[in-house]
C-alpha cells in the first residue's frame, strides 16, 4: 500500500481482503501484499516476511475473487468458489504465534516459525467460512450505499443503521452531493 493510504477496516479480515481491489488494486506487487498482511494484522508487527513473490500475490487475489463471489451470492453454491474457499481453509494450519518477552518486560507476539502463503490463505479462508456460516454475522454484512462504492463491511453499529463503508469517505461525499442537489433545487 502506498504510504499515507488509509487502511479500510471492514470488521473482518476476509472483508478487508475484498477491499484491496477498490478503488484500485492495492495488493498488486509483493511489497504491497507484504504491507497489507502486516497492516491487516495477519502477522505480528515486525514479523519477518520473506519469500513473498508474484505467486503469493496471485494466490491472495484468487482467494479474494472467490470470497467476493461467495459474499455477494444469492445462492448457496456460486460455481466453484465454495470448493476453492473450503480447500484453502483446510490446506494448512494458520500461522503459529508465541508470546515472548519484549521491551520493559511486556509480552509480545511473534511468529513461531516462518509463515507460508498457504497458512495465511487458510487464515483468510477460515474467516470467510466463519462469516458465511454464522447467520448473525452474515446478516450484518452490508454493501456501501454510496454511488460507485462496492465495499462490503460488517455493520456493528447501534441499531444496525450504518449506510456507508466509511463516514469520513463515502459518507462525506454522499452528504456533500445531497447538499448540492438541495441547493440546486432551491435555486431553480
Amino acid at each position: 500500500m502506498a504510504p499515507g493510504t488509509p487502511r479500510f477496516d471492514a470488521g473482518r479480515s476476509c472483508l478487508d481482503l475484498l477491499a484491496t481491489a477498490h478503488p484500485e488494486e492495492r495488493i498488486g506487487t509483493p511489497q504491497e501484499l507484504t504491507e497489507w498482511i502486516v497492516e491487516a494484522g495477519l502477522v505480528p508487527v515486525g514479523a519477518s516476511l520473506q519469500g513473498i513473490d508474484g505467486c503469493w500475490v496471485a494466490g491472495f487475489r484468487e482467494l479474494r475473487q472467490h470470497a467476493d463471489r461467495l459474499m455477494r451470492a444469492r445462492t448457496a453454491h456460486p460455481g466453484d468458489s465454495l470448493d476453492r474457499i473450503n480447500h484453502a481453509a483446510r490446506a494448512a494450519a494458520p500461522p503459529a504465534v508465541r508470546a515472548v518477552p519484549g521491551e520493559k518486560g511486556h509480552l509480545v507476539r511473534e511468529l513461531a516459525e516462518p509463515v507460508r502463503c498457504a497458512a495465511l490463505l487458510s487464515l483468510l479462508a477460515r474467516d470467510t467460512v466463519d462469516l458465511l456460516t454464522d447467520p448473525r454475522a452474515r446478516a450484518a454484512v452490508r454493501e456501501c450505499e454510496a454511488d460507485g462504492c462496492p465495499l462490503l463491511y460488517l455493520d456493528t453499529s447501534r441499531g444496525r443503521r450504518r449506510r456507508w463503508c466509511s463516514s469520513e469517505g463515502c459518507g462525506n461525499r454522499e452528504r456533500v452531493a445531497r447538499h448540492r442537489r438541495r441547493a440546486a433545487l432551491a435555486r431553480s
